[in-house]
This record gives C-alpha cells, sequence and structure tokens, in this order.
C-alpha cells in the first residue's frame, strides 16, 4: 500500500520535464509532444512545485539542469522506459481497409465528394476508391465492393426521397413570361432532356400531354443538365439534393411558385441506391454515413425550393 503521504507528479508532467531536458527548450519540447510552449512550461512548473525542487534555470537563450534537475532526470528516463516497454501500454495500429465505391458522376461530384473529408477524418483506417459509372451507355459499371446505383426501386436501401422538379435560372425566368402553372412552363419554357430523367411522368401528373420534348439541347448526364441550366439554356427537371450547390447560389431555384412547390413535385420513377457487394465493417461504416450525409443534404435541399423535409 502507498503511503498516505506520498504524492506522486503527473505522468503528463514527467514527460514534459523529459523532453525539455533532451532538447533544451519549451518550445522544440512542445513540438515534440504537440503542446504550446506555454502548456509544457505549465506541466514543469506544477512538478516543481509538487517535488520543491527547481529543475531548470531558465536563460535567456536555453534551459540548463539544475543539480537537482539532473539527479532527477535519470529514474525519471528510465521509469518511462519501463512503462512504454510494457506491452500494455502499445497500441496495435488499425489494420488499414481498402474498400471500392461505385457511385454514378452527378452524385458522386455534388453529394459524395464535397463531404468525404468529413468520412476520412471520422475512419483514418479506410482507404477508399471511388470509381464512376456510366449510367445509359452500353458500358458495364466498374467492378466494386459498394455502390450507388440509379435504378428502378427495390435493388438497394434508398438513399435519398428522389423528389423532381422543375428547376431554372432567375435570368431565364426573367425573360418569359410568368411561369406560374405546369402549363405555362411547358407552353414557355425551353425543357432541357435527358434520358435518366425524363418528362413524360412529371407532364402525366402535371395533367399535361405526355410526348417527350423532342427539341432542345440534349445531355446524358444530370450534371450537365444542371449547368445547362445555371447557364439559362432552359428548365431541368432535377432533384434538389443534386442542385444544391446551385441553390445554395441562387444560379438555380424552383420553377413554381413560392406556394406551390410540393404541386410540381414528383417522385421519380428511378431511385439512387446503396447496394453491399462485399459485407464487412468498412462497408457499414460507409453505408452508414452516406445514409446520415444524404439525409441532411436533403433536408436543406428541399428547404430551399420549398418542400417539406
Amino acid at each position: 500500500m502507498p503511503s498516505h503521504d506520498l504524492r506522486l507528479p503527473s505522468l503528463d508532467a514527467l514527460i514534459a520535464f523529459a523532453s525539455a531536458a533532451r532538447l533544451g527548450s519549451f518550445e522544440r519540447a512542445a513540438e515534440d509532444l504537440h503542446l504550446t510552449a506555454s502548456a509544457v512550461g505549465k506541466r514543469i512548473a506544477t512538478l516543481e512545485d509538487r517535488l520543491g525542487l527547481t529543475l531548470f534555470e531558465r536563460g535567456p537563450r536555453a534551459l540548463v539542469l539544475t543539480a537537482a534537475g539532473r539527479e532527477y532526470l535519470a529514474p525519471v528516463e528510465q521509469a518511462l522506459a519501463l512503462l512504454a516497454a510494457m506491452p500494455q501500454h502499445r497500441r496495435t495500429a488499425p489494420t488499414r481497409q481498402r474498400l471500392r465505391l461505385c457511385a454514378p458522376p452527378t452524385f458522386a461530384r455534388q453529394v459524395l465528394v464535397p463531404r468525404l473529408h468529413a468520412f476520412a477524418a471520422a475512419q483514418p483506417q479506410i482507404d477508399l476508391e471511388v470509381v464512376l459509372s456510366t449510367p445509359h451507355l452500353d458500358t458495364p459499371a466498374p467492378a466494386a465492393d459498394v455502390e450507388v446505383r440509379h435504378a428502378v426501386r427495390g435493388l438497394g436501401a434508398p438513399l435519398l426521397r428522389d423528389l423532381v422538379l422543375p428547376l431554372a435560372s432567375p435570368p431565364l425566368m426573367a425573360r418569359l413570361p410568368a411561369l406560374t402553372t405546369p402549363a405555362a412552363m411547358l407552353a414557355h419554357a425551353p425543357l432541357l432532356r435527358t434520358p435518366i430523367e425524363p418528362w413524360a411522368p412529371w407532364l402525366a401528373a402535371m395533367a399535361l400531354p405526355t410526348r417527350e420534348p423532342e427539341t432542345g439541347p440534349r445531355y446524358v448526364d444530370l450534371g450537365l443538365v444542371l449547368e445547362a441550366a445555371a447557364a439559362g439554356q432552359g428548365v431541368a427537371l432535377a432533384r434538389p439534393a443534386l442542385a444544391l450547390p446551385w441553390l445554395r447560389n441562387g444560379t438555380l431555384v424552383a420553377v413554381a411558385p413560392a406556394a406551390q412547390a410540393d404541386r410540381w413535385a414528383l417522385a421519380s420513377s428511378a431511385s439512387y441506391q446503396w447496394i453491399v457487394h462485399v459485407t464487412g465493417p468498412a462497408a457499414t461504416a460507409l453505408g452508414d454515413w452516406l445514409h446520415a450525409c444524404c439525409r441532411e443534404t436533403e433536408a436543406e435541399a428541399l428547404a430551399a425550393v420549398g418542400l417539406q423535409g
């Protein structure tokens, strides 16, 4: 049993003392220990106060151990070496896990990549590789451990609510007659076309002629559709979550009048889904993070266009 009058110094103070003695200054010890010089100085001052000894002569150029400091340093270094040698104090380096994720280009660029730094910080042991699929082209998707796929519902776990509604640039809307109804938009606004998000289902839901537009720019990439809409080329039928960067800076807005956004919105026939091909802790961690990321992104984007989250 230890004596009641035994007052042991903190391990942090001993480490700071040994580092400062070895390097000759609080500043160098601070760099070595990833602390501030002030923090190192306070730890050593606390140690000196507890011991009732002056361990350093604090000169203008360098720290110099006092006789008491030199006498104290040797057993401190021995004690620290013994503690460092104990296997219980050695943390096994985490096993690195490689994970290959395949995702559609627009989802990867607008939702995934801007937020990946947060995942890397939370899961530093996972080495993530991101490859892109090419929807609606005769090219098979790259092999991957996990996948975000834009497809008919039911293949995997949904990531977004996948509501679509018309978005356009404010300058385009200023040039056109007031687009207060879907019929007015169809009559006056150029519609941007993509096979990934056809207009026919939305037109049918609005009780309008369901013939797919036959003129105007056609893009086989949702990101290009959004870029074209932001450039004023026409109206895009798009998911707010994918358009969030443009909604944030005001280069895209909902065509629907503010109080009618829910009437202009439609659930897309396809959805972004999370599909796991190779199970494991890394896939689970990424899936949990990505679902949370999508919920946050979607909530902000829906609010930006006047829809309920």
